[in-house]
């Protein structure tokens, strides 16, 4: 199976100390190519981020940007057992003085400044967390460039099909086009009335279809599109390969064309440019 190199992954998850989210983006590119966008706090990940990324993937440009809130955080307080005891201590001593005090109300106590204390985030919790998050978003991002992937083979697939028909079609056509050439130049001369050696015009005639002749670059087309099909179905990092391979044919359709004597076989050479072309554009795409 082949890679797609355009993908979108979001990933968000809330825990004690705030919410966490992760997006990833990716293009095509010759290289992979990583940017990550961390807050302060957590930049001790882009080690380990740039390190899961290159495990994972091969090409492209990947944005990776981490977002953290804390304004949805569970409260997490702690009681200053201490100074809650200096206040009720205190308290007690002035009841004491007092002929009906009125009963000691924890709520008071826990509301003087002070008492109640905010516990902290753990910065290696939450960077243990971060990291766990991000490869939950890589393990999307990928499964959205294997889904993408899928569909790029196969409009690969339908191109390929479309240059069999093409190439199957202007082989049985090459012997008739040929043979039309030969009786038209023959017409001519007749037309011309010109005397000719046959055997020199025989050799020329001879000449003339060898160069005309397409066989050649007609199966070398076959065999780099039965190339481009295994590599498909091998799958991998196979962009660089399938890119050198359509340069390839679009070099025998070039031929192809440069060699056309009859409007049939020119129209097939343009047909073959537009669909190595099309495949090209898809290929540029594939990690």
């Amino acid at each position: 199976m082949v890679h797609s190199m355009t993908a979108f992954a979001r990933v968000e998850r809330a825990g004690v100390y705030g919410t966490l989210s992760w997006e990833l983006r990716s293009v095509n590119h010759r290289y992979l190519e990583p940017h990550l966008r961390l807050p302060e706090a957590f930049r001790d990940l882009e080690g380990s981020v740039r390190e899961a990324l290159r495990q994972g993937l091969s090409r492209g440009k990947v944005e990776c940007t981490l977002r953290f809130s804390e304004e949805n955080a569970a409260p997490s307080l702690q009681i200053d057992e201490q100074r809650a005891g200096q206040l009720i201590a205190a308290a007690e001593r002035l009841s004491s003085m007092i002929s009906q005090p009125a009963l000691i109300d924890p709520m008071t106590v826990l509301s003087w400044p002070g008492v109640l204390v905010s516990q902290n985030a753990d910065p290696q919790a939450l960077n243990a967390e971060a990291k766990a998050l991000f490869t939950a978003a890589l393990d999307e991002l990928k499964a959205g460039r294997n889904r993408e992937g899928v569909e790029l083979a196969r409009l690969i697939e339908e191109r390929l099909q479309a240059i069999r028909v093409e190439v199957a079609a202007l082989r049985e056509l090459i012997p008739g086009m040929l043979a039309a050439q030969r009786q038209k130049i023959l017409d001519r001369f007749a037309e011309l009335s010109l005397e000719a050696d046959p055997q020199r015009l025989e050799q020329e005639l001879v000449m003339l279809a060898q160069k005309s002749d397409v066989a050649e670059e007609l199966d070398r087309l076959s065999t780099h599109v039965g190339e481009v099909s295994r590599v498909l179905k091998t799958g991998g990092a196979a962009g660089r390969r399938l890119d050198f391979l359509m340069q390839e044919l679009n070099r025998e359709a070039n031929t192809l064309g440069s060699k056309a004597f009859d409007p049939r076989s020119t129209q097939a050479a343009v047909n073959l440019k537009v669909l190595i072309e099309q495949m090209r554009e898809q290929v540029q795409n594939i990690e």
